[in-house]
């Protein structure tokens, strides 16, 4: 077991990896073109995960790469070359779901530390006892199991091996994520990191002697998303995931921007160090769960920590509750002034705030808007403009800067 627990968070580029370390990650995990199970996110090239690992390991983190795809024959010719270049990028370990990548592991990197995905379907302490004997120093916990089911695990398996569980992000409505539907629907294999998320959609059905009328499923006046699974948050009660024996948190998300990435490691990170602080006495602080209210997320649902009766699968909705739109980057801050880059349009005499990697959040009203040539504009309209704002309160670099939505406001 670790000393304390890990949060651990996603890292789909270079970008985001240095955003999880710098709001509080203190480790990640992130992919290279091949063999990991996100092929939509850039991902990282050999030298750009080795300029992660200096990052990381600059500040006292770690990094994972992904490695859990079940590889064919001819992508088994070319995994030799990617272990070893994994090797030389100076990952802390590699997370496998395939005996054969952990065979080859194990011979061409034998002092690294291998994790089993949870692709593995580790759901009992069997499992996991004999995941440990196979050389792994950490399960990645199947996200079907209960707090009970993970006290139990942790109980009857060896105290150096490492529990990892899931805490925040979505989830998927097959059993640890072990779907065909995107492979037969769409040719995109979802266990190959190509899912195509067909259940999220919204579907119609026909009567087979009508074909061509399609009829809606009604139960909202939204339609049903009759496969839609809701996002997990554990954040309230992130002290009985500690306490069941998880060692390490983790946050998903590898496909999701920068600012998610940020906020939401922000959140857990202050979450996580009240825990430490209190162990017997543990409340989330009120900023951490507003936090959790400024990403794009579906409903929350505790998962199935408390039971399968608690893991909601929302059919009202498909698509994303989005109150807060991320607007710019504070690149430095002089003399009471935030020099800062756009990424979304705000306008003069919005209040937006900013988000600090030390987890404080700064409103700001800003009285004038200045362009990169020092003119006075009204709105910040170019992507990628250069601008700068008065802020009093000193803002560090990678603070982020955000403004409520329409949905926010009426809300």
């Amino acid at each position: 077991m670790l000393e304390r627990p890990e949060l651990l968070s996603p890292a789909g580029d270079l970008e985001r990896l240095k955003y999880a370390v710098m709001f509080g990650a203190d480790a990640v995990y992130a992919g290279l073109p091949e063999f990991g199970m996100r092929t939509a996110p850039k991902n990282f090239t050999p030298e750009q995960l080795q300029e992660g690992c200096v990052f990381a390991h600059a500040r006292g983190r770690k990094v994972y790469l992904t490695m859990n795809t079940l590889p064919t024959n001819e992508e088994m010719d070319r995994l030799p070359e990617a272990i070893r270049a994994a090797q030389q990028t100076g990952v802390d370990a590699l997370i496998v779901a395939d005996l054969g990548v952990l065979a080859m592991a194990k011979e061409l990197a034998p002092e690294m530390h291998i994790h089993f995905s949870t692709q593995m379907g580790i759901t009992n302490y069997g499992a996991a006892a004999a995941a440990y004997r196979m050389g792994a120093s950490r399960v990645v916990l199947a996200r079907e199991l209960s707090l009970q089911d993970i006290a139990r695990i942790r109980d009857k398996t060896p105290p150096e091996l490492e529990i990892e569980a899931f805490v925040q992000g979505a989830m998927c409505m097959s059993v640890s994520g072990r779907c065909l539907l995107s492979q037969y629907l769409t040719g995109r294999d979802g266990n190959r990191g190509q899912c195509a998320q067909p259940c999220r959609w919204k579907y119609h059905i026909a009567e087979e002697t009508r074909p061509g009328q399609w009829m809606e499923i009604g139960e909202t006046p939204e339609g049903s998303y009759i496969l839609n699974a809701d996002d997990m948050c554990t954040a309230p009660f992130l002290d009985l995931i500690c306490q069941a024996g998880v060692d390490s948190l983790k946050i998903e998300g590898r496909a999701k921007t920068a600012y998610y990435v940020a906020s939401v490691t922000s959140a857990y990170r202050q979450a996580l160090d009240a825990f430490l602080q209190d162990p017997e006495h543990y409340q989330l602080p009120q900023q951490a769960l507003e936090e959790l209210t400024r990403t794009s997320h579906r409903h929350y649902s505790p998962g199935f920590y408390f039971g399968r009766e608690h893991a909601a699968q929302s059919t009202q909705r498909g698509g994303y509750i989005r109150e807060w739109e991320f607007i710019g980057v504070v690149e430095r801050w002089e003399n009471g002034v935030a020099h800062c880059t756009q990424r979304g349009k705000f306008t003069l005499g919005e209040t937006i705030e900013a988000l600090c990697p030390d987890g404080r959040v700064v409103p700001i009203t800003p009285e004038w808007i200045e362009n990169g040539e020092g003119e006075r504009v009204e709105a910040t309209p170019h992507a990628m403009m250069e601008y700068a704002i008065p802020c009093a309160e000193p803002l560090g670099p990678y603070t982020l800067l955000r403004r409520p939505t329409g949905e926010a406001k009426q809300g």
